[in-house]
């Protein structure tokens, strides 16, 4: 007899259920890794456990370019169809994949602080560093532009401030030499002759003397 096929249910053992969980996972992320290599198609797949534990594969191409076209080609399906649907279906509809796309955008945040790590692949941690070495780069290249420009900024600030310098100097010199002209005396003008009287000759006492008077020997 052939065998016969097997009930689909939910396992009620707990370790049974993780174990098949965890056999029939590492299967569906290899036959994921297959279909992209064989027919190269580009391949997203999510996967949550039980406890919310995150297992994702995708192709060379990452996990947001692929959601991004998927969001672009439902939404598209979606704008077709929107006339002979009724507005709050498509809010229904619509909500979930928001709180998807937000919760994957908190993940990739959660990865580039280095945090959740756990899940990822090893090619998905490579993949990670080479997004976080280009961005530093980038980072790297404008902080250094800026320092760049600040530098050169500063240097003209120096050289206006040195030309400022110089003019004032050279204004304070011509005035000081201004003022020194206005008080220096005219040669001249303002000269002054003393005379000093002279004394009274030797001579003219001896003349009065009197020879042979009272005082005579």
């Amino acid at each position: 007899m052939g065998r016969g096929r097997i009930q689909l249910k939910r396992i009620e053992n707990k370790i049974s259920r993780q174990v098949t969980f965890s056999k029939r996972r590492s299967g569906l992320l290899k036959k994921a890794h297959e279909i992209s290599v064989l027919c190269d198609a580009d391949v997203a797949l999510i996967v949550f456990s039980t406890k919310g534990k995150l297992f994702e594969y995708s192709t060379d191409s990452s996990m947001e370019s692929i959601l991004e076209r998927y969001e672009r080609y439902s939404y598209a399906e979606r704008k077709l169809n929107a006339n002979d649907s009724d507005p709050k279906e498509n809010w229904t509809l619509e909500y979930p994949k928001l709180m998807s796309r937000i919760e994957l955008i908190q993940r990739n945040i959660r990865h580039n602080m280095g945090q959740d790590l756990d899940p990822l692949s090893l090619r998905e941690l490579q993949s990670l560093e080479q997004q976080i070495d280009t961005a530093l780069k980038r980072i790297r290249s404008r902080k250094n532009q800026l320092m760049h420009e600040s530098i050169s900024e500063l240097h003209k600030k120096e050289r206006a401030l040195q030309e400022q310098n110089n003019l004032m100097t050279k204004k304070l010199k011509e005035n000081e030499k201004t003022q020194s002209g206005q008080t220096q005396p005219n040669s001249g003008q303002n000269d002054t002759t003393f005379l000093v009287p002279q004394p009274p000759s030797l001579s003219h006492h001896v003349a009065n003397l009197t020879i042979g008077g009272p005082f005579g020997a």
